[in-house]
Protein backbone atom coordinates (compact mmCIF):
# COMPACT_ATOMS: atom_id res chain seq x y z
CA UNK A 1 0.00 0.00 0.00
CA UNK A 2 0.80 3.41 -0.98
CA UNK A 3 0.51 6.59 0.95
CA UNK A 4 1.53 9.73 0.17
CA UNK A 5 3.04 11.78 3.41
CA UNK A 6 4.29 15.40 3.98
CA UNK A 7 7.17 15.86 6.45
CA UNK A 8 8.78 19.25 7.56
CA UNK A 9 11.41 19.47 9.89
CA UNK A 10 12.23 22.88 11.93
CA UNK A 11 15.65 23.09 13.05
CA UNK A 12 17.64 25.98 14.28
CA UNK A 13 19.63 26.83 11.13
CA UNK A 14 16.55 25.49 8.01
CA UNK A 15 12.93 24.30 7.44
CA UNK A 16 12.76 21.75 5.30
CA UNK A 17 9.92 19.87 3.38
CA UNK A 18 9.44 16.29 2.13
CA UNK A 19 6.80 15.02 0.52
CA UNK A 20 7.05 11.30 -0.56
CA UNK A 21 4.96 8.07 -1.55
CA UNK A 22 5.77 5.33 1.12
CA UNK A 23 5.25 2.24 0.07
CA UNK A 24 5.37 -0.04 3.43
CA UNK A 25 5.08 -3.44 2.02
CA UNK A 26 8.17 -2.79 -0.20
CA UNK A 27 9.83 -1.00 2.77
CA UNK A 28 10.48 2.06 -0.15
CA UNK A 29 10.19 6.19 0.18
CA UNK A 30 10.03 7.58 -3.31
CA UNK A 31 10.55 11.48 -3.40
CA UNK A 32 8.28 13.78 -4.33
CA UNK A 33 9.74 16.95 -3.97
CA UNK A 34 12.78 18.36 -1.40
CA UNK A 35 13.07 21.82 -0.22
CA UNK A 36 15.47 23.80 2.21
CA UNK A 37 15.28 27.30 3.35
CA UNK A 38 17.63 28.96 5.62
CA UNK A 39 15.35 30.95 8.23
CA UNK A 40 17.79 30.67 11.03
CA UNK A 41 14.68 30.37 13.73
CA UNK A 42 17.19 30.18 16.47
CA UNK A 43 19.03 32.99 15.73
CA UNK A 44 20.33 34.71 19.15
CA UNK A 45 18.10 31.64 21.63
CA UNK A 46 21.43 30.91 23.10
CA UNK A 47 21.83 34.30 24.31
CA UNK A 48 18.20 35.07 25.10
CA UNK A 49 15.94 32.04 25.47
CA UNK A 50 13.74 33.44 23.36
CA UNK A 51 12.90 32.95 19.15
CA UNK A 52 12.84 37.19 17.87
CA UNK A 53 9.93 38.26 15.69
CA UNK A 54 12.43 38.37 12.72
CA UNK A 55 13.13 35.01 13.04
CA UNK A 56 9.49 33.77 13.65
CA UNK A 57 8.61 35.74 10.59
CA UNK A 58 10.90 34.46 8.66
CA UNK A 59 9.63 30.78 9.50
CA UNK A 60 6.00 31.85 8.88
CA UNK A 61 6.83 33.01 5.10
CA UNK A 62 8.52 30.01 4.13
CA UNK A 63 5.77 27.95 6.17
CA UNK A 64 2.96 29.09 3.96
CA UNK A 65 4.50 28.41 0.59
CA UNK A 66 5.47 24.85 2.17
CA UNK A 67 1.16 24.50 3.06
CA UNK A 68 0.86 25.20 -0.97
CA UNK A 69 2.98 22.96 -2.33
CA UNK A 70 1.87 20.24 0.44
CA UNK A 71 -2.06 21.24 -1.00
CA UNK A 72 -1.12 20.98 -4.33
CA UNK A 73 0.30 17.33 -3.44
CA UNK A 74 -2.88 16.58 -2.15
CA UNK A 75 -0.95 14.72 1.25
CA UNK A 76 -3.28 12.51 3.14
CA UNK A 77 -1.05 13.06 6.28
CA UNK A 78 1.54 15.56 7.30
CA UNK A 79 3.68 15.83 10.68
CA UNK A 80 6.01 19.06 11.07
CA UNK A 81 8.78 18.93 14.11
CA UNK A 82 10.56 21.35 15.90
CA UNK A 83 14.22 20.67 17.35
CA UNK A 84 16.79 22.33 19.41
CA UNK A 85 15.96 26.27 19.16
CA UNK A 86 12.32 25.34 20.03
CA UNK A 87 12.98 23.18 22.78
CA UNK A 88 14.80 26.17 24.30
CA UNK A 89 12.66 28.79 23.50
CA UNK A 90 10.64 30.31 26.19
CA UNK A 91 8.06 31.51 23.65
CA UNK A 92 7.34 28.02 22.10
CA UNK A 93 3.92 28.27 22.92
CA UNK A 94 3.51 31.68 20.26
CA UNK A 95 5.80 29.38 17.45
CA UNK A 96 3.09 26.36 18.10
CA UNK A 97 0.20 29.00 17.37
CA UNK A 98 1.65 30.42 14.33
CA UNK A 99 2.65 27.21 12.95
CA UNK A 100 -0.94 25.53 13.64
CA UNK A 101 -2.55 28.42 11.56
CA UNK A 102 -0.18 28.02 8.57
CA UNK A 103 -0.26 24.60 8.47
CA UNK A 104 -3.58 22.84 10.48
CA UNK A 105 -1.46 20.64 12.58
CA UNK A 106 0.80 21.62 15.69
CA UNK A 107 4.32 21.22 15.08
CA UNK A 108 5.36 18.32 17.56
CA UNK A 109 8.71 19.94 19.88
CA UNK A 110 10.48 16.91 19.87
CA UNK A 111 13.01 15.43 23.17
CA UNK A 112 16.41 15.15 22.15
CA UNK A 113 15.66 11.26 21.89
CA UNK A 114 13.22 11.25 20.04
CA UNK A 115 14.55 13.94 17.51
CA UNK A 116 17.82 11.24 17.65
CA UNK A 117 16.02 8.18 16.62
CA UNK A 118 13.79 9.61 13.78
CA UNK A 119 16.92 10.77 12.65
CA UNK A 120 18.70 7.21 12.89
CA UNK A 121 15.40 5.50 11.22
CA UNK A 122 15.98 7.94 8.16
CA UNK A 123 19.80 7.76 7.52
CA UNK A 124 19.86 4.00 8.25
CA UNK A 125 16.27 2.59 6.45
CA UNK A 126 17.77 1.92 2.75
CA UNK A 127 21.29 0.86 4.40
CA UNK A 128 21.93 -3.32 3.98
CA UNK A 129 23.73 -4.93 6.13
CA UNK A 130 27.37 -5.22 4.19
CA UNK A 131 27.39 -1.10 4.75
CA UNK A 132 29.07 -2.18 8.19
CA UNK A 133 26.11 -2.04 11.24
CA UNK A 134 26.23 -1.32 14.18
CA UNK A 135 25.90 2.39 13.28
CA UNK A 136 27.04 5.55 15.06
CA UNK A 137 24.20 8.72 13.26
CA UNK A 138 25.90 11.38 14.16
CA UNK A 139 23.09 14.45 13.40
CA UNK A 140 25.08 17.60 13.04
CA UNK A 141 22.08 20.67 13.29
CA UNK A 142 21.92 24.44 14.45
CA UNK A 143 21.65 24.24 17.69
CA UNK A 144 22.36 20.39 19.02
CA UNK A 145 24.10 17.33 17.19
CA UNK A 146 22.11 14.31 18.06
CA UNK A 147 24.28 10.85 18.38
CA UNK A 148 22.67 7.40 17.78
CA UNK A 149 24.05 4.17 18.24
CA UNK A 150 22.34 1.30 17.22
CA UNK A 151 21.99 -1.95 14.43
CA UNK A 152 20.31 -0.53 12.07
CA UNK A 153 17.68 -2.63 9.92
CA UNK A 154 18.50 -6.50 10.00
CA UNK A 155 19.50 -6.07 13.53
CA UNK A 156 17.95 -7.32 16.97
CA UNK A 157 14.67 -5.76 17.86
CA UNK A 158 13.31 -6.04 14.42
CA UNK A 159 15.56 -3.20 12.62
CA UNK A 160 14.23 0.08 12.57
CA UNK A 161 13.32 1.47 15.91
CA UNK A 162 9.44 2.03 16.55
CA UNK A 163 8.82 5.40 15.69
CA UNK A 164 5.57 6.80 16.06
CA UNK A 165 3.30 9.94 15.78
CA UNK A 166 3.36 10.35 19.27
CA UNK A 167 7.54 10.30 19.43
CA UNK A 168 9.23 7.66 21.90
CA UNK A 169 8.47 10.27 25.24
CA UNK A 170 12.03 10.24 25.79
CA UNK A 171 12.56 6.24 25.69
CA UNK A 172 15.28 4.88 23.62
CA UNK A 173 14.69 1.51 22.20
CA UNK A 174 16.64 -1.93 23.69
CA UNK A 175 19.35 -1.97 21.42
CA UNK A 176 19.67 2.04 20.79
CA UNK A 177 21.67 4.44 23.30
CA UNK A 178 21.19 7.75 21.86
CA UNK A 179 22.16 11.46 23.38
CA UNK A 180 21.81 15.50 22.37
CA UNK A 181 24.24 17.67 22.88
CA UNK A 182 23.91 21.26 22.62
CA UNK A 183 26.56 21.81 19.78
CA UNK A 184 25.90 22.85 16.77
CA UNK A 185 26.86 24.73 13.94
CA UNK A 186 25.06 27.77 14.55
CA UNK A 187 25.49 27.43 18.73
CA UNK A 188 29.17 27.49 18.10
CA UNK A 189 29.23 30.01 15.85
CA UNK A 190 27.62 32.71 18.05
CA UNK A 191 29.34 31.36 21.18
CA UNK A 192 32.72 31.28 19.95
CA UNK A 193 33.28 31.81 15.98
CA UNK A 194 32.80 35.47 15.39
CA UNK A 195 35.45 36.47 14.13
CA UNK A 196 36.07 37.01 9.90
CA UNK A 197 37.52 34.68 10.15
CA UNK A 198 37.99 33.01 13.47
CA UNK A 199 41.06 33.69 15.60
CA UNK A 200 42.89 30.72 16.93
CA UNK A 201 41.56 31.94 20.56
CA UNK A 202 37.68 31.20 19.20
CA UNK A 203 38.53 28.11 17.60
CA UNK A 204 40.06 26.82 20.80
CA UNK A 205 37.22 28.18 22.82
CA UNK A 206 34.88 26.24 20.20
CA UNK A 207 36.88 22.99 20.04
CA UNK A 208 36.92 22.68 24.35
CA UNK A 209 33.07 23.30 24.29
CA UNK A 210 32.94 20.11 21.71
CA UNK A 211 34.77 18.30 23.66
CA UNK A 212 33.34 19.09 27.09
CA UNK A 213 29.67 17.68 24.73
CA UNK A 214 31.41 14.71 23.69
CA UNK A 215 32.66 13.60 26.99
CA UNK A 216 29.02 13.27 27.78
CA UNK A 217 28.71 11.35 24.79
CA UNK A 218 30.96 8.95 25.54
CA UNK A 219 29.43 8.32 29.30
CA UNK A 220 26.05 7.99 27.57
CA UNK A 221 26.41 5.49 23.95
CA UNK A 222 29.24 2.90 24.04
CA UNK A 223 30.96 3.77 20.76
CA UNK A 224 33.46 1.60 20.63
CA UNK A 225 30.69 -0.59 19.15
CA UNK A 226 30.06 1.26 16.44
CA UNK A 227 31.55 -0.08 12.90
CA UNK A 228 30.57 2.72 10.75
CA UNK A 229 30.04 6.12 11.60
CA UNK A 230 26.99 7.98 9.48
CA UNK A 231 26.92 11.86 9.08
CA UNK A 232 23.99 13.77 8.58
CA UNK A 233 22.34 17.43 7.83
CA UNK A 234 23.81 20.22 5.81
CA UNK A 235 27.29 21.04 7.89
CA UNK A 236 28.22 17.21 6.49
CA UNK A 237 27.04 17.06 3.14
CA UNK A 238 28.62 20.28 2.37
CA UNK A 239 32.00 18.92 4.00
CA UNK A 240 31.71 16.17 2.26
CA UNK A 241 30.99 18.07 -1.32
CA UNK A 242 33.97 20.39 -0.74
CA UNK A 243 36.05 17.22 -0.03
CA UNK A 244 34.74 15.72 -3.25
CA UNK A 245 35.78 18.60 -5.31
CA UNK A 246 32.43 19.11 -6.49
CA UNK A 247 31.67 22.52 -8.49
CA UNK A 248 28.10 22.49 -7.53
CA UNK A 249 26.02 20.61 -4.93
CA UNK A 250 24.97 17.36 -6.36
CA UNK A 251 22.88 15.51 -3.72
CA UNK A 252 23.22 12.14 -5.92
CA UNK A 253 26.88 11.84 -5.92
CA UNK A 254 27.29 13.20 -2.10
CA UNK A 255 24.61 10.56 -0.55
CA UNK A 256 26.54 7.65 0.28
CA UNK A 257 29.94 8.78 -0.34
CA UNK A 258 33.21 7.96 2.14
CA UNK A 259 35.02 10.47 3.39
CA UNK A 260 37.93 10.04 5.28
CA UNK A 261 39.26 11.81 8.36
CA UNK A 262 42.35 13.31 6.53
CA UNK A 263 40.14 15.24 4.12
CA UNK A 264 37.83 15.72 6.73
CA UNK A 265 40.19 17.88 8.78
CA UNK A 266 41.97 19.66 6.32
CA UNK A 267 38.55 20.92 5.09
CA UNK A 268 37.22 22.27 8.34
CA UNK A 269 40.84 23.85 9.09
CA UNK A 270 40.61 25.98 5.83
CA UNK A 271 36.75 26.43 6.41
CA UNK A 272 38.13 28.08 9.86
CA UNK A 273 40.77 30.52 7.99
CA UNK A 274 38.78 31.15 5.15
CA UNK A 275 36.62 35.00 5.89
CA UNK A 276 32.89 34.79 5.17
CA UNK A 277 33.54 35.96 1.55
CA UNK A 278 36.26 33.37 0.67
CA UNK A 279 33.24 30.77 1.94
CA UNK A 280 30.38 32.43 0.00
CA UNK A 281 32.59 31.47 -3.26
CA UNK A 282 32.83 27.75 -2.47
CA UNK A 283 30.62 26.74 -5.30
CA UNK A 284 29.01 23.91 -3.28
CA UNK A 285 28.18 26.65 -0.39
CA UNK A 286 24.43 27.46 0.02
CA UNK A 287 24.06 31.02 1.11
CA UNK A 288 22.66 30.47 4.34
CA UNK A 289 25.39 27.85 5.40
CA UNK A 290 28.54 30.62 4.82
CA UNK A 291 28.54 32.10 8.63
CA UNK A 292 28.58 29.11 10.14
CA UNK A 293 29.84 26.08 8.21
CA UNK A 294 33.40 26.33 9.90
CA UNK A 295 31.04 25.55 13.21
CA UNK A 296 29.26 22.47 11.86
CA UNK A 297 32.73 21.28 9.82
CA UNK A 298 34.32 21.66 13.43
CA UNK A 299 32.37 19.06 15.27
CA UNK A 300 32.62 16.54 12.64
CA UNK A 301 36.01 16.53 12.54
CA UNK A 302 36.55 16.53 16.42
CA UNK A 303 33.73 13.69 16.29
CA UNK A 304 36.07 11.54 14.47
CA UNK A 305 39.45 12.38 16.04
CA UNK A 306 37.64 11.78 19.60
CA UNK A 307 36.10 8.42 18.53
CA UNK A 308 39.21 7.19 16.02
CA UNK A 309 36.91 6.81 13.12
CA UNK A 310 38.79 7.13 9.65
CA UNK A 311 36.00 7.79 7.30
CA UNK A 312 32.21 9.04 7.99
CA UNK A 313 29.65 7.82 5.74
CA UNK A 314 27.26 10.55 4.31
CA UNK A 315 23.83 10.58 4.09
CA UNK A 316 21.47 12.77 2.61
CA UNK A 317 18.66 11.10 4.09
CA UNK A 318 17.56 11.94 7.84
CA UNK A 319 15.13 13.18 10.14
CA UNK A 320 12.54 14.11 7.11
CA UNK A 321 12.78 10.40 6.24
CA UNK A 322 12.19 8.76 9.42
CA UNK A 323 9.03 11.33 9.45
CA UNK A 324 8.02 10.24 6.24
CA UNK A 325 8.18 6.70 7.86
CA UNK A 326 6.48 7.39 11.09
CA UNK A 327 3.56 8.81 8.94
CA UNK A 328 3.41 5.80 7.01
CA UNK A 329 3.29 3.70 9.50
CA UNK A 330 1.18 5.21 11.96
CA UNK A 331 -1.70 7.68 10.24
CA UNK A 332 -2.10 5.81 6.21
CA UNK A 333 -3.86 2.78 7.58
Amino acid sequence: MTCRVAAVDCGTNSLRLLVADVDRDRAELTDLTRRMEIVRLGEGVDQTGRLSPAALARTIEVLRAYADIIAGFAAQSVRMVATSATRDAGNAAEFVRRVTEVLGVPPEVLTGAQEAMLSFTGATAELAADHGGPFLVADIGGGSTEFVLGPGPGGTGGGQPPVTRGGLGGIVPPDYSAISVNIGCVRMTERHLRGDPPTARQVEAATADIDAALDAVADAVPVPAAKTLVGLAGSVTTVAAIAMGLPAYDAARIHHARICSADVHAVTSALLSQTRRARAGIGVMHPGRVDVIGGGALVLDRVMDRFGFSEVLVSEHDILDGIAWSLARDSCG
